[in-house]
C-alpha cells in the first residue's frame, strides 16, 4: 500500500469521529416561563408527591424551607446546596455523630458551642463514639 493510499484510509477512518467532535453543543435549555405546560408538570410532580405524602408539621417544614431558600443570595444557595452535598456523602455512622453534636450544641450560648466544637474536634473516632452513646441524638433521622 502506497503512503498516499495509506493516509487516504486513515482519513477515511477517522472521518466519523470528526464529524462527533465538531457537533454543536446542545441548544441551552430556556427559562421557565418558555418551557411547555407538560414540560412543569413533569418538573413539579416529585414536589407535588412529596407535598401529599407528608404529614401537616412536615409539609410547614418544607414550606418554610421554600420560603427561606427564596431569601438566600447565590452564594448563600452554594453554600447550602455544598452542604446538603457533604451530608449526603457522609456515612450513616458520622451522620449519627453529627446528629448527636448538633443537637447538644443548639441551645448553648455561642461561647460554649464553640468550645464544645473544639474539645470534638481533639477527640479520638473511640471517643466521639463514646460521646454519642451518652448524649444519643433524640430525632429519628428523617427520610427523604
Amino acid at each position: 500500500m502506497s503512503p498516499r493510499t495509506a493516509l487516504l484510509a486513515l482519513l477515511l477512518a477517522a472521518a466519523p469521529f470528526a464529524a462527533t467532535a465538531q457537533s454543536p453543543a446542545p441548544a441551552p435549555l430556556p427559562a421557565w416561563e418558555q418551557l411547555t405546560p407538560a414540560q412543569r408538570e413533569l418538573l413539579l410532580a416529585p414536589v407535588r408527591e412529596r407535598w401529599n405524602d407528608s404529614p401537616p408539621e412536615k409539609r410547614r417544614h418544607m414550606l418554610e424551607h421554600a420560603e427561606r431558600w427564596q431569601t438566600m443570595t447565590p452564594e448563600q444557595r452554594g453554600h447550602a446546596r455544598h452542604g446538603m452535598k457533604r451530608w449526603q456523602d457522609m456515612p450513616p455512622e458520622k451522620r449519627e455523630q453529627a446528629r448527636a453534636l448538633f443537637e447538644h450544641i443548639r441551645p448553648l450560648p455561642e461561647a460554649e458551642r464553640k468550645a464544645m466544637l473544639e474539645r470534638w474536634k481533639t477527640m479520638t473516632p473511640e471517643q466521639r463514639k463514646a460521646w454519642v452513646e451518652a448524649h444519643p441524638p433524640k430525632d429519628p433521622p428523617r427520610s427523604r
